[in-house]
């Protein structure tokens, strides 16, 4: 997922299956030592990164009914954008993009790594000048892995502004989702 964006994805939109909640398929027969290599985290942020405007939800919904939290991300994403922005980015490593929905002020971002763990601060300013926006963060948990703790995850809440600053961390083969609302008085 770190490198398709460099190289298949140059060439316009494609059809991909994020949003896999179980990763290990031990949960579906017990000899199965086979895994994906991600986080869950990152299955919500591969919605931002991989560009397809016909999006699915590719797990099964008793999956997603054990973790609706998260599910929220999926429900709240668009699958078409009016603007693309590649703040940081590292083919085969790691890449951060925020996307701003087609038909409406909000912003959603995606931030995945490789195997490797990732600390990094992004800038908000892509956001909209004199507005507040409250940020849904979608992020790897503290003891989060991609093979011994893959569902680990939390969600918290901010208020921010385009002269904000959020710090991401990405666990080993991890993500990292946001969805920025701008705030109506």
């Amino acid at each position: 997922e770190t490198i398709l964006p460099f190289t298949r994805l140059l060439g316009g939109p494609m059809d991909y299956t994020p949003g896999i909640f179980e990763i290990k398929m031990n949960a579906y027969d017990t000899t199965k030592k086979e895994q994906v290599h991600t986080t869950l985290a990152k299955q919500l942020a591969l919605y931002v990164t991989m560009y397809s405007p016909l999006q699915m939800a590719a797990d099964l919904p008793e999956n997603y009914e054990k973790h609706m939290d998260a599910f929220q991300f999926i429900k709240d994403v668009p699958a078409d954008w009016q603007e693309s922005i590649y703040l940081e980015a590292e083919p085969g490593d790691y890449l951060t993009v925020v996307r701003k929905d087609k038909h409406s002020e909000k912003w959603f971002l995606g931030a995945i790594t490789d195997e490797n763990a990732r600390e990094t601060e992004i800038k908000l300013d892509f956001l909209s000048p004199n507005k507040k926006y409250v940020a849904v963060i979608y992020e790897d948990g503290k003891d989060a892995d991609w093979q011994k703790n893959p569902k680990s995850y939390r969600i918290k809440t901010l208020n921010i502004t385009n002269k904000s600053k959020i710090k991401l961390h990405l666990a080993k083969g991890g993500g990292t989702a946001i969805s920025f609302d701008p705030i109506t008085n």
